[in-house]
């Protein structure tokens, strides 16, 4: 069979609902337009999400060490939490040292046993109506101990030794091999060494005239050094093959990292892994959706055999002779470790080399999106098959690099400051760590696919390595609706591990996140999976909203710093960037991040720039200085028809790059004054030094910018987004991100969005929708702490109005100070019976303060006919409550107030009311001091995790 037809057969069945999974996506649209035609199809897509809109796991298959009974028992736990499918990830077996993997022995990758457990998983799966997707790979990035010597992964890299002179020594090419081997994780044992020049410069180096060239002597195996008086530095220039080895390979798929600059390595690659699916599994099954590329972690590679032709090619000179002086020493995924480790240059050298950086930076980026992310997506559609990738990672287009893409993926992270205050000064230095989930690729990802017009943006979403056994369903919820906020529209929880049930406690884990059936927490996890399913079934039946345009300072940032690591950059420039489209939404706006070809690609017209389907009326350029004079001229031809442009702290001043630059940065600088003429649309503002939220509001209102929702009180942790859907039904979404703070929600609608519409206020987390009421085309609306309202206008009319839960009853409420008695159900199985006078944080009890499991608060109060009873406030609840009123069960709440309506359960005299709280496994698992895997999350290093609050607090109040 054709290779390139072999996934077709399987695919395209006479069910509708499949053929449409593999239709184009206008041809998609086109379905949903006709059905959601009646009005209240939206809703019902809402209410009861299909398998289509449900979050996926990961499914980390540990060691693949697999077998038929774990796939299908781990399979329909997934199925009764509501998870729409798995994405398959043979992964290396987690920390051997630490547990035993009971004996299984590991299957190798794609090896005919190993194949046959892939097509056993698809059948269940398909059996269960749950999708999969495939990794590309196992571990990452691509790679595997298969690979030839010239297929295998390529950097160049610096190794500097100074002196002082007088001097004559000797170094041998072993000792310049150790000074530039960089210190990255996981290098690989078999990789070999060039030396590609050496250089002995001047201390500082002012003029390249004065570089010694000492490259001769490298067929010797010895350099020989002899300097006057004064400082100098010796440059080695290296080329390192097979530098990396695959971060957690299974067996089959361990070994030396792939070239991902040579498109005849990934094509054999790919090739391979079609050929020996194509061998084993002749059609794959409808329910297969889509081939995945995880982490690009290539550690810094940069180099392929001809990239520096390449470079001559692209760039108009030859970098070779100046590839040392632009390079940085670097360690860890490729990042700068040592600021000083060169030599100072002098002005202007610093900004020709400012210049080359750049042109490095951007050929290298080039070379990786045409022969490695065009090459897969290539692939991809050849084979019928979707491509989700996160193209993403060292100095790759943050931008363009998802356009080929059919699912672009980003990231969302659990980790500590969620929720919390975080000063604006913290977060400006460490943006992708403090405060949020969604992280600094997100907002680019998302734009990419809006600018390509997908709806499908799919997030690994709650990686979690410095939180686990710590799985807060409301940290999830806020990470989650900032993930949402960001762009995404479609979860990939990050992860499940296959773990037998006989694995040691608490099984096999690789990779954070304790997403396990043994976990105290599980039974419940479907809550959470329901509301983002009803989150991820609405906002990909629309488009989101922007009228905004963004362009940062790429090239300056490559120029200066050199390619950055997303989403974890060392260096994020200007630090405040994050600040500019999260103030945005937070103002009542919508906006996109675009790139210098995406703005010589559109149509400028009527004030407006068109990108494909995108209209921007504003421009923001965010600190841009380096630009390309084709760029400038189509912001020129933006202003002068009627757009406005924004240019905070500076006008572009100059060309980024080295060849022909004067005369192209007088170009760049003729637009810039050409475009001064138009003093209301060009237009040049300072940024605050703190307080960006205000800052935006002010620009708003000053510049008359008009917002789509008019927010009377902006603040950091209220923002929202708006997505237009078929039949002019117009929703929004708002979110509450703080944890401790309450907030009512005074706006003011566009009244083109309001005009001839009701407005309603869907649930996600139960599936009802009530009516708002307006005035004006206002409302008024509370958004308690990790809330979150989605906003509706459309043309139905039958319905419930809103009617808020009052926070507390003023001098109406009476809080129930009766003992209660209080039931431990440890995790370890054993139960306990005390008495609490006063309800209080079991944290704070020692005897208490390592439980995990449930606890269960039981007491009395009192009703008399004098007095109505309608609602229980639970105070401050740390863990899921779930409230019992005379035996029946009045509700489960996992996030924000913990306020029942129990006017249904109450009744007349005595009242018994139960309360149980689940907790979180964290401060257990930090008193097992005999479990290594336990003490390895929990207590180690970086891991070194602080007590949790547990339990109910209080008070618990009536009124």
């Amino acid at each position: 069979m054709d290779r390139r037809n072999f996934l077709i057969g399987g695919t395209l069945t006479a069910s509708g609902l499949v053929l449409a999974n593999y239709l184009p996506s206008h041809a998609q649209d086109f379905l949903l337009k006709e059905r959601e035609f009646k009005e209240n199809a939206l809703y019902e897509i809402f209410k009861s999400p299909g398998v289509q809109y449900r979050p996926f796991f990961r499914w980390w298959w540990n060691g693949d060490k697999i077998e038929k009974k774990e796939i299908v028992r781990e399979l329909r736990l997934l199925k009764a939490a509501g998870i729409g499918g798995v994405e398959i990830y043979p992964i290396g077996f987690p920390f051997p040292n630490m547990t035993d993997d009971l004996g299984i022995p590991s299957l190798k990758w794609l090896s005919d046993d190993w194949l046959n457990m892939l097509q056993f998983a698809f059948e269940e799966a398909a059996s269960l109506n749950m999708d999969c997707s495939l990794i590309a790979d196992t571990g990452f990035p691509f790679g595997g101990e298969f690979l030839e010597e010239e297929d295998r992964t390529q950097v160049v890299v610096i190794g500097v030794k100074k002196m002082k002179g007088p001097l004559n020594t000797e170094f041998s090419l072993f000792d310049l091999y150790k000074e530039a081997d960089p210190e990255i994780y996981y290098p690989y044992s078999g990789r070999t060494m060039e030396m590609l020049s050496v250089k002995l410069i001047p201390d500082p180096l002012d003029d390249m005239r004065s570089v010694v060239d000492l490259s001769e002597q490298i067929k010797t195996g010895f350099i020989n050094v002899s300097i006057p008086e004064g400082q100098f530095a010796l440059y080695a220039l290296v080329k390192v093959e097979g530098f990396e080895e695959v971060l957690f390979g299974a067996p089959g798929g361990a070994g030396p990292v792939l070239n991902h600059f040579s498109k005849n390595a990934v094509q054999k690659y790919l090739d391979r892994l079609s050929g020996k699916i194509e061998k084993k599994i002749n059609q794959l099954p409808s329910n297969f959706k889509s081939f995945f590329v995880d982490s690009l972690e290539l550690q810094g590679a940069n180099w392929t055999s001809d990239m520096r032709d390449e470079f001559q090619k692209r760039r108009g000179y030859d970098i070779f002779p100046y590839l040392p002086f632009i390079l940085f020493k670097i360690g860890r995924m490729g990042n700068l470790i040592d600021p000083d480790y060169t030599v100072q240059t002098g002005d202007e050298l610093t900004k020709t080399l400012t210049r080359m950086r750049y042109d490095w930076a951007l050929t290298n980026a080039e070379v990786f999106r045409e022969r490695f992310v065009d090459a897969f997506v290539q692939w991809c559609r050849d084979n019928k098959i979707k491509s989700r990738v996160q193209a993403y990672g060292r100095g790759y287009f943050l931008l363009e690099g998802s356009f080929p893409v059919d699912i672009p993926e980003c990231e969302t992270w659990v980790k500590y400051g969620i929720g919390k205050d975080i000063p604006e000064d913290e977060f400006t230095r460490w943006p992708w760590q403090l405060g949020q989930g969604n992280t600094m690729i997100n907002k680019y990802v998302s734009s990419a696919a809006h600018l390509k017009d997908k709806r499908m943006i799919s997030s690994e979403e709650l990686t979690n390595i410095g939180m686990v056994f710590n799985e807060s369903f409301e940290i999830f919820k806020i990470a989650g609706d900032q993930s949402t906020i960001s762009g995404v529209t479609r979860p990939v929880f990050h992860g499940f591990n296959y773990s037998p049930p006989e694995a040691p406690f608490p099984g096999w884990i690789v990779w954070g996140g304790y997403f396990n059936d043994k976990n105290t927490v599980w039974p419940y996890f479907n809550l959470y999976v329901e509301y983002r399913a009803r989150i991820t079934a609405l906002l990909q039946q629309g488009t989101m909203y922007a009228d905004i345009a963004l362009l940062a300072p790429i090239p300056d940032m490559w120029g200066l710093f050199g390619a950055q690591n997303e989403p974890f950059p060392t260096v994020v420039w200007p630090n405040y960037q994050m600040l500019i489209w999260e103030s945005i939404h937070q103002n009542g706006n919508g906006c996109d991040y675009v790139s210098e070809q995406v703005i010589k690609d559109a149509v400028m017209q009527h004030g407006l720039m068109h990108y494909g389907s995108r209209r921007y009326k504003t421009i923001f350029l965010i600190e841009v200085r380096g630009i390309h004079p084709d760029t400038m001229k189509k912001l020129y031809d933006f202003v002068s028809r009627g757009g406005r442009i924004f240019c905070i702290e500076d006008y572009p001043d100059h060309y980024p790059g080295w060849y022909k630059h004067t005369e192209k940065d007088e170009e760049v600088k003729s637009w810039v004054e050409k475009m001064k003429r138009f003093t209301d649309r060009f237009i040049l503002i300072n940024k605050p030094d703190h307080d960006f939220c205000t800052w935006i509001g002010s620009v708003q209102e000053k510049y008359k910018l008009p917002s789509y929702v008019k927010i009377d009180e902006p603040c950091r942790y209220i923002t929202q987004v708006r997505y237009q859907m078929p039949g002019a039904t117009e929703v929004f979404f708002f979110i509450n991100s703080s944890d401790s703070h309450d907030y009512t929600l005074k706006a003011a609608f566009n009244s083109a969005i309001v005009r001839g519409k009701q407005a309603w206020l869907w649930d996600a987390v139960t599936g009802e929708r009530f009516k708002l009421r307006m005035n004006d085309n206002r409302l008024s609306l509370p958004l308690g702490p990790a809330t979150s309202a989605i906003i509706v206008f459309n043309k139905d009319q039958e319905g419930n109005y809103f009617e808020p839960i009052p926070l507390g009853g003023d001098t109406n409420a009476t809080t129930i100070d009766n003992t209660w008695h209080v039931q431990f159900q440890h995790y370890d199985g054993h139960t306990e019976d005390i008495k609490m006078e006063v309800l209080s944080d079991l944290k704070d009890i020692p005897q208490y303060s390592h439980f995990a499991g449930t606890v269960k608060y039981k007491s009395t109060f009192s009703m008399d006919e004098r007095r109505k009873i309608e609602f229980l406030n639970l105070g401050k609840v740390y863990g899921i409550s779930i409230v019992r009123i005379n035996g029946k069960e009045a509700g489960i709440k996992w996030s924000g107030h913990r306020i029942y309506p129990i006017k249904d359960f109450v009744q007349q005299g005595n009242n018994t009311i139960e309360i149980w709280v689940v907790t979180v496994m964290l401060n257990y698992m930090k008193a097992l001091t005999d479990n290594k895997i336990a003490q390895y999350w929990t207590n180690e290093g970086a891991k070194n995790q602080p007590l949790q609050s547990l339990g109910l607090a209080g008070p618990v109040s009536i009124y």
